[in-house]
């Protein structure tokens, strides 16, 4: 049984102050690349509605040459708290994209200084600026200056086990006007393989004024209460246990909040959830979205009976309308499997 300690429960009762800003809740949903959309974010916001949500990382570099801002720059205007994430290793060019985030509506800034992969940081992005703690650092201090609102940083604790350098790093951070500070258990060598090392996120805490927030492993409302408790982090960032399963990150923050589960999606239920997301796609971004709703989709399929078929059903489908007769049919299959079993269970 999962239980909040008086500590705790202490600890997270009242809201988090990122700077000025004021969030009620202690669980955000992480920026994650090709997936945080405004259609993916609607969904979480229907389970979390006090939640920050962030976009997918920006270039700030694309934009300063085409000045015009990317459709995974757009907010509604309803869906705040919101933040917009960046990335680049130019501190100028980070700036300008800060204050065009704001314009759009964003609550807070954050800056990506976590992501592993080689396209962004062979360019000196994402986690490569831990090598580059003064770069990092000239980053923040002109992205305060340009901007009125709170700016934050996500990252991770190292670059590889010989490097783990987040203590000084976040240090610098703070110093620099970082509001709030995200890290990611885990080193860049490390990718997401591996079991996050909390243990560094709880070190950063104890160094650090500005909040905290733990992130890496969070795939369920036990594993969020144990990382807290573990780190003493200002809240935790569900990323990955997220895909196909938008409503972690309301049954983390209901927990949190009342010291209660929520009862878990039943299988029709998450396919009626993926259904609606596809469905969504297709009007956001025409046949584009049905590409990119592939991943979801099969996301979506997992823990019942006949998942595994489903999934390579759906990871081919060509049009909306072939993946929402795929799913409708599941969803029947299902509740007839659920009758059965129920009639079966009259005559014992």
């Amino acid at each position: 049984m999962i239980a909040l300690s008086p500590t705790l429960q202490a600890r997270l009762s009242t809201p988090l102050k990122i700077g000025s800003f004021e969030v009620k809740s202690r669980v955000l949903q992480s920026p994650l690349s090709g997936v945080t959309d405004l259609v993916f974010r609607r969904l979480v916001r229907r389970y979390a509605p006090d939640s920050m949500m962030y976009t997918e990382m920006v270039n700030a570099t694309g934009l300063h040459y085409v000045k015009q801002l990317p459709k995974i720059m757009e907010i509604e205007a309803n869906e705040r708290p919101i933040s917009i994430q960046l990335f680049d290793c130019r501190p100028d060019f980070l700036a300008e994209a800060a204050q065009m985030a704001v314009r759009e509506g964003a609550d807070t800034v954050d800056i990506n200084m976590g992501c592993p992969v080689n396209k962004i940081t062979k360019n000196g992005g994402g986690s490569s600026l831990l090598r580059q703690p003064e770069v990092a650092e000239a980053i923040v201090r002109e992205v305060v200056k340009a901007v009125d609102v709170p700016v934050t940083v996500k990252t991770r604790i190292g670059w590889n086990d010989r490097e783990i350098t987040i203590i000084d790093f976040a240090k610098r951070m703070e110093d620099a006007g970082a509001q709030m500070i995200t890290v990611h258990g885990r080193t860049r060598a490390q990718g997401y393989n591996g079991a996050a090392k909390w243990e560094w996120i709880a070190k950063v805490k104890e160094v650090l004024t500005i909040p905290v927030i733990g992130n890496g492993d969070i795939f369920s409302v036990e594993a969020a209460v144990k990382c807290l408790e573990v780190t003493a982090a200002d809240g935790v960032m569900c990323s990955r246990g997220t895909l196909g399963y938008p409503f972690l990150v309301g049954e983390v923050d209901h927990f949190l909040k009342t010291g209660q589960l929520l009862a878990p999606p039943t299988p029709v239920q998450r396919l009626e959830c993926a259904r609606e997301h596809l469905q969504a796609l297709w009007e956001y971004k025409g046949d584009r979205g049905v590409r990119q709703a592939r991943k979801h989709m099969t996301w979506y399929a997992k823990g019942f009976s006949g998942a595994a078929e489903l999934r390579g059903q759906l990871s081919t489908i060509e049009t909306v309308n072939q993946g929402l007769e795929i799913i409708d049919k599941a969803i029947a299959q299902i509740a007839d499997s659920v009758l059965i079993e129920e009639d079966n269970l009259a005559f014992v």
